[in-house]
């Protein structure tokens, strides 16, 4: 990361890790973001929503499941909203996942991919 004199910018010691282990913890919170820039919740809403989750018994204490918790309390917060229901969001996933599991490795994940997947056509 450079600052705009091109210096490196100062990180807090001891990071050494990504930010993100993985990419679909950087694309839920890049959705979150814009979804939230499209004014469908405020941060005080959603600062409530992963509160509640990260607060739920079962909670790793480390941490380690914070972004499976942003995740959970995006889909909640979303379903709370009428913005997508819970079933929806299922049914996508499930959709990924056979999708997924139909992609012969080293191929990118296609929607279309899932044996089940049906053109809107």
């Amino acid at each position: 990361m450079s600052r705009p004199d091109g210096t490196a910018a100062d990180l807090p010691v001891g990071l050494d890790a990504p930010v993100f282990a993985e990419p679909w913890q950087a694309e839920a919170f890049a959705m979150t973001v814009a979804l939230h820039d499209k004014g469908l919740f405020s941060w005080g809403e959603w600062a409530q929503a992963l509160s509640a989750e990260v607060k739920k018994p079962g909670a790793a204490t480390d941490g380690h499941d914070y972004y499976e918790h942003w995740l959970a309390a995006l889909e909640r917060l979303l379903a709370s909203k009428g913005l997508a229901a819970t079933s929806d969001v299922d049914a996508m996933a499930r959709a990924w996942e056979r999708a997924a599991h139909a992609t012969p490795h080293g191929r990118p994940i296609l929607l279309e991919n899932d044996p089940e997947f049906q053109s809107a056509s």
